[in-house]
């Protein structure tokens, strides 16, 4: 990795560290510490999940006019004071207020560090930068929830004041290191700002046109509705109600996941490397399913209580699996695909579809979980047999350049892709 890219990826792993302090405790902080109710907690998430939906679709225009510097550094100072508020927020306005700020600064992020990321990688090296992201960032929010648990005490709030502090500081360490940063001045990314019709109110009307890029928004909308959407709602429901799994082994089975992520990532990243994209998220599809059917066998099987707990979790496991196969493979694409003064607005366009289905995937999956034990089984095996289905068709939309980069002579696609243009009677 060059300086640039180090620095990155350094802001990037502090920021998740801060993150993983308080993710697990917002709703707990909430409803019980600052004694507003439950009504009141699921109100506060609901915010912080719409307020990254509010954002989004302006945050890639913004990117690729100014740059994804700027765009970074006011994210993260926007989080920090969103964090900081919410530590001493002690009544219902000030906590939804403080989760609308911290929301918006944390989505906003995301797309402005993929963007950075691609402008300081390869398309031979991007693969490998963006699983380094995805390791550090879990790594960071596994280590950090693992301190903040030592230090929460229900009965102290300042404890989850000095939580939602050391949260606040983390992204302000982020947004110094990310100014710190000299973007290299690529020849293939020398001019971000969207020229001609793309950049005069073109740019969402061209990337509709991109077949292949509207089926990976479909088909990331699929990916994380059945698993991220599942993992602290329906999921955990289920597992509850039918399985009897304890609320303590929630938490063994989330550190699971986390465990496999860490371990495997770059185990598996030769792996990934030297195979079509669009066949790597297949397979992820076809290890879901196998997931979802460990997890019915726990809740509706007739083993005993050992043996249920023992596939719940490793439903988990499996679910870190495919996330360690994913993150080297899913958003290398989604810039890959991305025409050079456009790029912004991809990743924030994919960071859009994400949202979303963080956002519908609790809402369905909750009440299902929790009541209808067996369709909600069926449903998200299928759900991951869908995935197979949208990444093998979304591989005959992909030039191989794009599905293989490695085998590719192409040196960057991006440079040369042109969205599709709908005719002009359609």
């Amino acid at each position: 990795m060059g300086a640039a890219m180090r620095r990155i990826q350094a802001g990037n792993a502090l920021s998740a560290f801060g993150l993983g302090f308080t993710v697990p405790y917002l709703y707990v902080y909430v409803a019980q510490v600052r004694d507003l109710g439950a009504t009141t907690a699921g109100v506060v998430l609901a915010v912080f999940a719409m307020a990254a939906l509010v954002v989004l679709p302006f945050t890639g225009r913004v990117i690729d006019r100014r740059g994804p510097l700027p765009v970074l550094v006011g994210a993260a100072v926007l989080a920090s004071l969103g964090a900081l508020s919410m530590g001493f927020a002690s009544s219902v306005p000030a906590a939804v207020a403080s989760a609308a700020l911290l929301g918006a600064g944390t989505a906003v992020m995301q797309p402005a560090l993929a963007t950075m990321i691609v402008w300081c990688s390869g398309p031979k090296t991007r693969t490998r930068a963006f699983a380094m992201q995805f390791f550090l960032q879990n790594l960071g929010l596994g280590i950090g929830g693992l301190i903040g648990g030592q230090i929460v005490d229900l009965s102290r709030p300042a404890s989850f004041t000095l939580l939602f502090s050391i949260e606040a500081a983390m992204f302000l360490v982020l947004a110094g290191i990310a100014a710190s940063v000299r973007m290299p001045h690529s020849a293939v990314l020398s001019d971000p700002r969207p020229k001609g019709e793309q950049g005069s109110g073109g740019g969402i009307r061209a990337l509709l046109g991109h077949r292949a890029m509207v089926q990976l928004c479909v088909l990331g909308f699929v990916l994380f509705f059945a698993c991220y959407g599942q993992f602290e709602s329906g999921l955990a429901a289920y597992g509850t109600e039918a399985a009897g799994i304890q609320p303590s082994t929630l938490g063994i089975a989330l550190a699971a996941n986390t465990a496999v992520i860490v371990v495997a990532q770059f185990l598996v990243l030769k792996f990934v490397e030297r195979r079509r994209r669009s066949r790597v998220i297949a397979s992820v599809g076809l290890i879901w399913a196998v997931a979802w059917i460990a997890a019915g066998y726990a809740g509706l099987g007739h083993g005993s209580q050992v043996m249920a707990t023992a596939a719940f979790v490793s439903t988990y496991g499996l679910f870190g699996l495919g996330e360690a196969m994913l993150s080297p493979t899913v958003a290398p694409l989604v810039a890959d695909l991305a025409p050079e003064s456009m790029v912004g607005q991809y990743n924030s366009a994919f960071a859009l579809v994400k949202q979303l289905a963080l956002a519908v995937g609790p809402a369905v999956g909750g009440p299902m979980g929790a009541a209808l034990h067996g369709p909600y089984i069926v449903t998200f095996v299928l759900f991951s047999l869908g995935i197979t289905v949208l990444a093998l068709r979304l591989g005959k939309k992909l030039t191989p350049a794009q599905d293989q980069p490695l085998h590719s002579a192409a040196s960057r696609v991006v440079a040369v892709h042109k969205p599709e243009q709908a005719p002009a009677n359609a």
